[in-house]
């Protein structure tokens, strides 16, 4: 351990149990209590640093939790920055994290959340997401002369670590709700660094009597007191529109108040690079591999989150890592040289991996952000073969040749916004205004031509599979584009068809059209369930044999046991109506065939 804070990499991360042992046989049991409390997060740690036993998760909060050790080693090493020298006081990141495999999915609410939010933000079942708060001052009283700490929120909902010498809290969770964790911890992490772990139990019994999050529902959260009050975006939201103004009649004096889900502020986060940004809007549509290189993990979690983001409302299929240490389970995959660079984009802050991405196609340098007068220093492109030495300077280091002509229009005006002194939220309006209509440019023609591929609604009849949807085919997609492509809704030159044709070959383009294609096959079941409820379905079986009702009985069981289960949206009723069709179909056949049917 150098002066200052780095941690050894030879060093393992240890757990250290504060609970004696006599509530283990509770915690089966006590799990079942916090069935709201694991809708919003996954649990709450207290990740420390100690001089002789390193890295340690000394509190999981519920304390029935299960974190696997791979993953209790994860968080320990992703809840501190790879040096604290340089990060007196307070600092806020992120991370996000693989999920030991056979890890139990969160099924039920999970299908019901992702059914109405919009698809960038729907929640994740392979990977958690971790919020950190980490607080570095000078304490004469600490062995080496400084407390240092982290409150850290994991979570599946996708965004946003705190104890003796060296501590962090970790609160781990399912969501990307980073605005609204990056909150949660600015409210908590003081006064939890005060008052330990009553306070910590306190807030987690307050989470617990929240609802759980609903897509288009504003929720008032009760929080130390006062109030957080958050929308949840919904997939009917039109992409762009300001956010609704809520009916505020009962709330609580309230110490943070939120409006929505906190967005990022992109200009911000793009200022050292916006004569680029085609550049890395192409680069990220396409899924290429990306490595953010950052003097702290705030700059480099933002800047890869604010990366993912500019493809909105698309979403980002490919693997992402907010912040990326030398010490995850993924770092020997990741580096290989063996073989081509995944598809993920890497937030990282230790100089190490200058050399270590050596051979990656892109790769971007961030300095210290600083201002030349009043426009802002932009960093250079600059040939791959220039990222050689650990004092290598600020730039985009890639020969990747945009397909598209940059929006020089775009710049002026940021720019100008700059010298004007125009506010930052208003320049990040712009910018992401900007980039949502180029998204939608570029998706409305593949929306369009996938419309064409669904079955014609008069197809759907009752006593026959519903139709299956018409395979996807490049070719014919491309030459609609003459007529119905993005030139009529962006005024962008360039090359669109390379373009697509480089996009069908990426993970966005997979998971789109996965997405897409599920979401056009349930409109089917929901279009068949609601034509056979309007049949004559009792008519239908009089004239048929024994076994082609119990065909039809069985079926019929399992297409709507599948309804239930997917949350599938049909008119009002429509589920009940079938309920009494298999009664009655169940009531015409012989009494010694009703107990096997009703049991089954």
């Amino acid at each position: 351990m150098e002066d200052g804070g780095r941690w050894s990499r030879g060093s393992d991360p240890v757990v250290m149990n504060p609970f004696d042992g006599s509530e283990d046989a509770d915690r089966g049991a006590c799990r079942s209590t916090w069935a709201r409390f694991s809708s919003w997060l996954e649990c709450v740690c207290v990740v420390t640093f100690d001089l002789e036993l390193g890295q340690a998760i000394e509190l999981v909060y519920p304390q029935d939790v299960k974190l696997t050790e791979k993953e209790k080693t994860s968080i320990c090493y992703l809840s501190f920055p790879d040096s604290y020298s340089g990060c007196l006081g307070d600092t806020q990141f992120s991370f996000r994290l693989r999920q030991s495999v056979g890890r139990r999915a969160w099924r039920l609410q999970e299908d019901v959340y992702n059914r109405d939010a919009p698809a960038t933000l729907q929640t994740e079942a392979s990977h958690f997401f971790g919020y950190v708060y980490f607080r570095q001052v000078k304490d004469v009283s600490v062995r080496r002369g400084y407390f240092q700490k982290s409150l850290v929120l994991v979570s599946r909902l996708p965004y946003y670590g705190m104890f003796s010498v060296f501590q962090s809290l970790v609160l781990v969770s399912r969501l990307p709700y980073y605005g609204m964790f990056h909150s949660l911890l600015q409210a908590v992490a003081p006064e939890f660094f005060e008052k330990l772990q009553p306070c910590l139990e306190a807030v987690c019994s307050e989470i617990d009597q929240w609802p759980s999050p609903i897509p288009g529902q504003t929720l008032h959260l009760p929080l130390m007191g006062g109030v957080l009050q958050v929308r949840i975006p919904s997939k009917t939201d039109k992409p762009g529109s300001p956010v609704r103004q809520t009916d505020r009649q009962n709330v609580l004096p309230a110490p943070t108040v939120l409006p929505s889900v906190h967005e990022l502020d992109l200009f911000k986060c793009f200022q050292p690079v916006l004569v680029h940004l085609q550049m890395f809007w192409e680069l990220v549509l396409l899924g290429e591999p990306l490595v953010v290189m950052a003097p702290s993990p705030t700059v480099s979690s933002e800047t890869v989150l604010a990366l993912i983001s500019i493809i909105s409302p698309l979403r980002f299929c490919c693997d992402f890592r907010p912040y990326f240490t030398v010490h995850d389970s993924e770092f020997r995959e990741f580096t290989t040289r063996t073989q081509a660079p995944p598809n993920v984009v890497l937030g990282v802050t230790n100089p190490f991996f200058i050399k270590t991405f050596q051979n990656w196609p892109h790769v971007v340098r961030l300095g210290e952000t600083k201002m030349a007068g009043d426009l802002p220093k932009q960093v250079k492109v600059k040939k791959p073969s220039k990222l050689k030495t650990l004092e290598t300077k600020p730039g985009v280091y890639t020969a990747f040749k945009t397909f598209l002509h940059k929006d020089k229009i775009l710049i002026k005006r940021l720019l100008r916004g700059i010298q004007r002194k125009r506010p930052s939220e208003v320049q990040s309006a712009i910018l992401r205004r900007h980039l949502l209509e180029l998204t939608q440019s570029f998706i409305i023609p593949l929306e369009r031509y996938m419309a064409s591929l669904m079955p014609l609604q008069r197809s759907v009849t009752p006593w026959k599979t519903p139709p299956q949807i018409r395979p996807f085919s490049q070719e014919d997609f491309m030459s609609t584009l003459d007529q119905t492509g993005p030139q009529l809704t962006s005024g962008l030159k360039g090359d669109w068809t390379g373009l697509y044709r480089k996009f069908f070959r990426s993970p966005n383009f997979d998971g789109w059209y996965r997405h897409r294609h599920k979401e056009m096959t349930q409109k089917l079941e929901s279009l068949h369930l609601e034509v056979l409820s309007d049949a004559d379905v009792m008519s239908w079986t009089r004239e048929k044999s024994e076994v082609e009702i119990v065909d039809l009985i069985l079926k019929l069981r399992e297409k709507l046991s599948k309804a239930r289960r997917q949350q599938l949206q049909v008119k009002d009723g429509v589920l009940e109506k079938l309920d009494g069709f298999l009664a009655a179909a169940i009531g015409s056949l012989p009494a010694d065939l009703h107990t096997a049917l009703y049991t089954r």
